[in-house]
């Protein structure tokens, strides 16, 4: 029987139902779709996709479970290598990843085997039908800390608690999960779907403190004094970034890291939440990653009537998930590309310093752009165009450009290097220049994928083990 050239359509809310409400955009595989996507695999020897993957899940073996009808057995098989499956199959990027190195695709030059949306159906199968939490290994004695409940805090913990390791987190927010409840909002990755796989590493024996921020609470050098052998810093990067130009300090002017956290994680689309945020109105959001789609679909869903992505290179540039930036078309989000914004524009009454509209923002003012000779990122230089000002009216604006890892932990642990961006220096193993502290994820690189943050956690989980088992 030959081949499906294309992988099998996720069902998907309809834009127009979907742009309005935060439930799950993508609906996942129904069981007849699945087999049929596992069929398409050709169960390569070479395994090119299991090398693509930063945490080398064993790629074909789990679709030949899939094809054969055991999803349970599947999914034990994606555990053996991630600890968050459910959320993966949603958030990792494996079309530039495992589904790049796909032997359909590189060979055949059909569509990549659909891995990601195989891999969430069998999690998402097993969260519905499977019994119980998975036993709980022996001890082993050793005690570990790991600072931060992210992606690559929970998978260090969870690598480590398989291994009879005691395993507490500690996270500063009142929530575990990190960026995957505070930064990716609902209708891309359900925050049951994380709360479930926080309670099966729980289950496992590890213990999450929350509130509880390391370098004010508690330092690293206590953490040791309180007995633990080893520390992982997965503190994440939640430091936004600005561009510096006017006007950034208006009214309505937030990151995107503050707007989705107040939204995602502080409920601010309630009628009466808390902590508020600017509904309705125009919108900018300036930027072209993953955060600047989440934050645009949000706002649109909170009632904005006009959403606006400002970008300062074309839609051949667009860092953005392909899925994530089609779906925003969809939805009716305006890409305003090879623009730049320039100032901020408020509104201002000297003839009445009390008017309270005083200090809003009330439109932002761009320039056209166009694009050059490559920069060092090999990416085409965005060159202004002379001339070419202009001004959209706007209520609201989100900088979504880039974070930093928060410099706390570092001014509060001697002898522990960071470069220029603020990143811990690690080297191959995760070990930093401190003694037995090992990190990982955002808090090393800067904001990137919740994969790669996987991988460096499971390094990090095997260095610790080798470390303090000798």
């Amino acid at each position: 029987m030959p081949i499906q050239p294309k992988k099998h359509e996720m069902p998907t809310q309809s834009p127009e139902v979907r742009a309005h409400n935060f439930a799950e955009v993508a609906q996942g595989y129904p069981v007849e779709i699945a087999l049929e996507e596992a069929k398409r695999c050709l169960n390569c020897k070479d395994r090119p996709c299991v090398a693509g993957c930063p945490v080398n899940v064993r790629i074909p073996d789990f679709i030949a479970q899939i094809r054969q009808g055991n999803f349970e057995e599947a999914y034990q098989i994606i555990s053996q290598s991630s600890t968050l499956p459910a959320v993966c199959g949603r958030v990792c990027p494996q079309e530039s990843q495992c589904e790049s190195k796909c032997t359909l695709q590189v060979r055949a030059k059909m569509e990549p085997v659909a891995i990601g949306r195989l891999e969430r159906f069998a999690a998402d199968w097993h969260n519905a039908n499977a019994a119980g939490q998975p036993a709980k290994p022996a001890p082993n004695g050793h005690k570990v800390a790991v600072v931060g409940a992210g992606p690559s805090g929970l998978t260090c913990a969870g690598d480590l608690a398989r291994k009879g390791y005691q395993v507490t987190i500690y996270e500063a927010l009142h929530t575990a999960g990190g960026v995957l409840v505070y930064g990716i909002p609902e209708f891309r990755l359900p925050k049951s779907i994380v709360a479930r796989e926080v309670e099966t590493l729980q289950g496992l024996g590890v213990d999450i403190e929350t509130n509880v921020i390391i370098g004010k609470t508690l330092t690293v050098d206590e953490l040791f004094d309180m007995g633990y052998e080893a520390v992982f810093i997965g503190s994440g990067a939640g430091l936004p970034n600005f561009m510096g130009i006017p006007g950034e300090s208006c009214k309505g002017v937030y990151s995107a890291n503050e707007y989705l956290t107040r939204s995602n994680l502080m409920k601010a689309y309630l009628d009466k939440p808390h902590t508020p945020i600017m509904k309705g109105g125009r919108v900018a959001v300036v930027g072209g990653g993953n955060v600047a789609m989440d934050a645009a679909r949000t706002a649109l869903r909170l009632g904005a009537e006009k959403v606006y992505i400002i970008y300062r290179r074309s839609m051949e540039e667009l860092p953005a998930r392909r899925e994530e930036v089609e779906h925003a078309q969809e939805e009716g989000i305006d890409f305003r590309l090879l623009c730049n914004p320039t100032e901020i524009l408020g509104y201002a009454n000297p003839d009445n310093p009390r008017d309270p509209k005083n200090g809003f923002v009330t439109g932002i003012r761009c320039v056209r752009m166009e694009l050059g000779e490559p920069d060092a990122s090999g990416r085409r230089r965005p060159v202004e165009i002379p001339g070419s000002a202009f001004e959209l009216a706007v209520d609201t604006v989100i900088m979504a450009i880039g974070t930093s890892p928060n410099p706390l932990i570092k001014n509060t642990t001697a002898g522990l290097e960071v470069n220029r961006r603020g990143g811990i220096v690690v080297n191959e193993d995760g070990l930093s220049s401190r003694e037995h502290v090992w990190a990982g994820g955002d808090a090393v690189t800067g904001a990137a994928t919740v994969i790669s943050a996987m991988g460096a956690g499971k390094q990090a989980a095997a260095a610790i083990d080798r470390a303090l088992m000798g």
